[in-house]
């Protein structure tokens, strides 16, 4: 039986490549041309048919990262190349977020470290690369700037832009030809708008991935679903202003009070099913790229899209 699952929508989602493969001036294996659905998410069940995409999250600096990933990961947290290396082929992830933390101590100024940190991940893995930034706006121009510059021709996706804090990362990524995340604090005109600002200076729809803000499972994530869903909605309706591919991050959930507090017999356990749990809702309200940190959601997730991805959405894989 075939269904009708556009709903009249006159809309559709733009398209934005990350990754740059040597065919096109790349080292990246693989790219991915995420975005151009024109209905909700997994409606068009059947093989072939796009879902979302994983990515692992590492960082430079490992005292910022939660205990439970640190201990289950164990040695790896010290060297973000390893790290990033075992993200690919270990862990199995689709891409990789680097999250430069280590710019967070006070009075930060070794910007030529940040540079050398991103050569080191882009040499460990062959994945495409998401890089946080300084999150510091002192450094924040200096920071982006040379990220970008190392990341020179492989299509990076650079976060993140702010209302308050953009025309930095939005000049690194323009400079040398990456993409930027746009968060917004769960409100969607409020994402709209961050939109047009980017726009207004030069960053072009296909170089825009909205981040609506994730909060946890449970603390507000019921706010961030609602606010990717009216997204995709008003994109699917012909608003070109947020027709931009979403992005999500579930690792809030590693820190809330159910899993802080778990026994250490079932904490990894509790923590793997909250940021399952978070990811796979976001994916639904209409996100195409889920970020965790615990290795053992990948797994997870990569099993549930494949069940919601086929005509018999009862069977797993």
């Amino acid at each position: 039986m075939v269904y009708d699952v556009n709903f009249g929508w006159s809309g559709m989602i733009s398209e934005v490549i990350l990754g740059a493969t040597k065919a096109d001036g790349g080292t990246r294996r693989i790219s991915y041309r995420i975005g151009g659905g024109k209905t909700l998410p997994f409606l068009e069940r059947k093989p072939g048919s796009s879902v979302p995409l994983i990515a692992f999250e590492i960082c430079d600096n490992p005292q910022y990262w939660s205990p439970i990933v640190r201990n289950f990961c164990g040695d790896l947290v010290n060297d973000c190349g390893e790290w990033a290396q075992a993200a690919d082929s270990v862990y199995k992830a689709d891409m990789v977020r680097l999250y430069l933390t280590s710019t967070r101590q006070r009075d930060f100024s070794d910007i030529a470290s940040v540079g050398k940190t991103v050569e080191t991940v882009l040499s460990g893995t062959s994945l495409p690369l998401i890089i946080e930034g300084s999150n510091e706006p002192k450094i924040d121009s200096e920071v982006f700037l040379k990220c970008g510059e190392a990341g020179q021709g492989e299509r990076l996706l650079l976060g993140t832009a702010e209302a308050g804090r953009y025309r930095s990362i939005a000049a690194a990524a323009m400079a040398y030809n990456h993409s930027v995340i746009a968060q917004s604090p769960i409100d969607v005109n409020l994402a709209k708008q961050l939109n047009i600002l980017l726009k207004e200076i030069g960053v072009s729809r296909d170089r825009i991935i909205i981040d609506p803000y994730t909060g946890s499972l449970g603390y507000g994530f019921e706010y961030s679903y609602s606010a990717m869903e009216r997204i995709r909605f008003s994109a699917l309706k012909g608003d070109a202003d947020l027709s931009m591919p979403l992005i999500c991050s579930a690792t809030d959930t590693l820190t809330v009070k159910e899993v802080r507090e778990a026994s250490p017999a079932i904490q990894d356990d509790i923590a793997v099913q909250w940021e399952f749990t978070t990811g796979i809702a976001a994916a639904v309200a209409g996100s195409e790229i889920i970020c965790v940190r615990h290795p053992r959601t990948i797994p997870l997730l990569r099993k549930a899209f494949g069940s919601l991805n086929t005509e018999d959405s009862g069977k797993g894989e």
